[in-house]
């Protein structure tokens, strides 16, 4: 296990900086994942980290020991591509071996670490295939028990799973956060997808455009997040968004939707002044259907999907998507009563920041 620090980092092409001035701290054993959506810096982030891309400024340290010259191979790091990358003429034993060999290792220690490896990840009976013989997942877990038998201080994943179909990925996650489990190594994992990052990360650390927006536990980033991006980037259906002027209503605060009317919130209002244009975010599977006497509203249902276990219903105006358990009959058009509960609405102000919380003392 190792301990990874950023400090300022920043990459720069030619006069163009793409990535400014990170920091980050991950501790031994973490599981760390970087999300954000294309061409925010997460997959240049990493592979700054494993030595493939020089760092233009500032310092990155394994166990507190700087490596910014240090070649790839000396870092003790192993990374995983989104392309398999495997060696198409080898069988899966080959590929499994071959890194090491290159070490000239003992070859009963090189057997050893393979098998080892096989069996971990359930490839045991593949060893003598090769790749154009195994499914994407199994060609997949290849690539990972290849850096595996590296026993490296750090694996780096470079979205590995976006090549698979949506059930293998799936099972992949899990495989991953298994593995994770017994390794107990730490492991930085760059992904698009917000759903892979909630489901397996220790810590989310959450790009865009090469800076960091929020940093923290799954949940912490899903129940306070700190600006309106990242509240709208994690969770799936996204955040629903409404604008308008903050106002204070009976000492707590609300914002007056245009053609809605007012919608009470617990935010303190802290730095805002009263008729400042705002943004109130409240997350799909938080509406509530019927009437509770505050923060009632009613829309024309655009389209329900029913999934079974689950309905979301989505109205044109003012383009909001409602989750609920559970199979909801709706039709195309149908008026549709909801409630916004004033603790699960979040508010934002003109630059995007989330207003804090009232306490419970004030509130009351």
């Amino acid at each position: 296990m190792a301990t990874l620090q950023l400090r300022r980092v920043v990459k720069r092409f030619h006069e163009t900086a793409v990535i400014h001035g990170v920091d980050l701290e991950a501790a031994e054993g973490e599981f760390v994942v970087f999300v954000g959506p294309s061409g925010c810096g997460k997959s240049t982030l990493l592979r700054m980290i494993c030595g493939l891309e020089e760092v233009s400024e500032g310092d990155i340290l394994i166990d507190g020991v700087r490596v910014n010259e240090v070649p790839p191979a000396r870092r003790g790091l192993a990374m995983v591509f989104q392309s398999y990358a495997l060696y198409p003429h080898m069988s899966v034993y080959q590929n499994l071996s071959f890194g090491l060999e290159n070490l000239r290792l003992p070859r009963a220690e090189i057997d050893a670490k393979v098998r080892e490896a096989a069996r971990m990840l359930r490839l045991d009976q593949f060893l003598e295939r090769r790749p154009t013989a195994l499914s994407g997942g199994q060609r997949q877990r290849v690539a990972i028990g290849r850096a595996i038998v590296r026993e490296p201080r750090i694996f780096l994943f470079d979205e590995p799973l976006s090549n698979l179909d949506a059930e293998l990925r799936v099972q992949m996650r899990g495989e991953i956060a298994q593995l994770h489990h017994r390794l107990g190594t730490n492991m930085i994992y760059v992904t698009h997808d917000q759903v892979e990052a909630m489901t397996m990360a220790d810590k989310i650390v959450v790009l865009r455009a090469g800076r960091i927006e929020q940093v923290g536990a799954p949940l912490e980033l899903y129940n306070a997040p700190a600006n309106q991006f990242v509240a709208g980037f994690i969770g799936s259906p996204r955040m629903n968004f409404l604008e308008g002027p903050l106002t204070a209503v009976d000492g707590s605060i609300g914002v007056v939707v245009e053609g809605i009317g007012t919608i009470r919130t617990d935010a303190s209002g802290e730095g805002v002044t009263e008729g400042a244009r705002v943004t109130l975010g409240i997350r799909p599977e938080h509406v509530a259907l019927g009437r509770c006497g505050c923060n009632d509203v009613s829309f024309d249902v655009a389209q329900s999907e029913q999934l079974g276990n689950t309905t979301t219903l989505f109205f044109a105006s003012p383009g909001f998507a409602v989750q609920v358990a559970g199979q909801v009959p709706a039709r195309r058009g149908e008026a549709m009563s909801l409630n916004l509960p004033p603790d699960r609405c979040h508010v934002f102000d003109a630059d995007g920041k989330a207003l804090p919380r009232q306490s419970k003392g004030a509130a009351a």
